[in-house]
């Protein structure tokens, strides 16, 4: 389909980035992907909004990947969307048989009506042709929006630990055993923290939450009464031309209060055995994903283990690229390695074998990805994690929270960087430390 593109100069984009949030809730589909103006070197945007389906794709993960397929050649135009983690069940053979207190689609992908590129103080409006004569009243209403909602009222959250401390030292120890016995080398373990009967205000919670991690993959989605709110800083997949790019993260400290202590923080991270360990495990096994379909010698490392500082945390991020032909579909590449390692461990299907048996909840979105496709087959996908899960007309609340265990694992460690790493989302539903 045919697209009228517009652009608009905006004295200031800050302010239109939230009127624009607002004007967006109008629709039952919206993603907002936001790079927070971090420095990276793989970007095409700051922001973009899609919104209004005209079509769409909902399904769960049986014949999930061969159904995006289908839908993405058909549509050949710009969608928009989300891998659920269950899309492992498609991949391989495993199942998913754990609590879901959420019900999200495990695939969901729209072509939009409207779609709004940020970049610097320019706004291109890419419109479907047929609805053009839109653009400017759109643009009058998106300068006017004001957020109307009410704020979240701290009474309703709760938040409860599905897993509690003695529980998660016991089954940490026992993925510590199937390392020892040789089943695994790395697990990525993780644990949901959850509210019931719980109302909240997802634009609100969404800049709460990004306004104290300022992440280069922030996700604000909507799809009906159920809603994305991430924070993450992490890439899962970029293709980019014959050029695709992964940059697991896997390795993390805290920050601290000075910039003297948070440099020594940085170096102490940078030379942790256990952490680097970690990564280059995930780096391994992403190699070896990307070498299933790119072209003969071109998978290299071009960057390993380097850190990256954040607003909450230190991470070691890697960088792994490759080359593929250009008879390769795009949702191969993504299907050939999903899910991403980062979120799994290695061997990739024994470990998601055992966290699958030891985790209490199903992943759904968290460990998934957001993120779309261009006209062209070029696409970009963040990880979910970070990030804020709420399904409106269930009123419930979750964020789950994880680490990769090795050898090297401290169970007490790791239950610390948990609470770490869920700190910004307790902080943003509860507006305490």
């Amino acid at each position: 389909m045919q697209r009228t593109s517009h652009q608009v100069q905006i004295q200031d984009i800050s302010e239109f980035k939230s009127q624009l949030l607002q004007w967006a809730q109008q629709f039952k589909t919206a993603v907002w992907l936001d790079s927070n103006n971090y420095q990276q070197q793989h970007s095409n945007f700051d922001a973009v909004l899609a919104v209004d389906a005209i079509s769409e794709i909902e399904t769960k993960y049986t014949n999930a990947f061969q159904q995006l397929k289908d839908y993405q050649s058909n549509v050949n135009d710009y969608i928009f969307g989300y891998l659920g983690y269950d899309l492992k069940n498609d991949v391989e053979k495993l199942t998913s048989a754990n609590f879901d207190g959420l019900h999200f689609p495990d695939l969901f992908f729209f072509q939009p009506k409207k779609i709004f590129f940020i970049k610097g103080n320019t706004v291109e409006v890419k419109y479907l042709s047929k609805y053009q004569h839109e653009i400017d009243i759109d643009l009058k209403n998106i300068h006017s929006s004001t957020n109307n909602q009410q704020p979240t009222a701290n009474s309703h959250i709760k938040i409860k630990l599905r897993i509690h401390k003695d529980e998660y030292y016991k089954k940490l120890k026992s993925i510590l055993n199937h390392i020892h016995r040789g089943d695994i080398y790395e697990a990525n373990f993780c644990q949901e923290f959850y509210s019931e009967n719980s109302t909240i205000n997802p634009v609100e919670v969404y800049q709460n939450l990004n306004e104290i991690s300022k992440p280069p993959f922030a996700t604000f989605l909507k799809l009906n009464a159920n809603y994305l709110l991430s924070a993450s800083p992490e890439r899962y997949l970029k293709k980019d031309g014959e050029l695709v790019i992964s940059q697991p993260i896997k390795g993390t400290e805290k920050r601290a209060s000075t910039k003297i202590k948070d440099e020594k923080l940085m170096k102490k991270l940078e030379q942790n055995p256990k952490e680097r360990a970690e990564n280059i495990m995930i780096v391994d096994l992403v190699r070896n994903d990307l070498s299933r379909f790119a072209i003969k010698g071109s998978v290299k490392v071009n960057e390993l283990c380097k850190v990256y500082t954040f607003e909450q945390v230190h991470q070691l991020i890697s960088t792994i690229s490759c080359k593929v032909k250009n008879d390769i579909h795009s949702v191969d590449i993504l299907k050939n390695t999903f899910p991403m390692g980062s979120m799994t461990g290695a061997p990739k299907i024994s470990a998601m074998k055992i966290i699958e048996e030891l985790e209490e909840t199903k992943r759904g979105l968290y460990s998934g990805a957001v993120g779309y496709f261009t006209p062209q087959g070029n696409f970009d996908f963040n990880v979910i994690i970070r990030s804020i899960l709420y399904n409106a007309s269930k009123k419930y609340v979750s964020y789950s929270v994880g680490g990769a265990i090795t050898a090297q694992s401290i169970p007490e460690k790791e239950y610390e960087e948990c609470l770490l790493k869920a700190k910004a989302m307790k902080h943003v539903l509860l507006h305490v430390n």
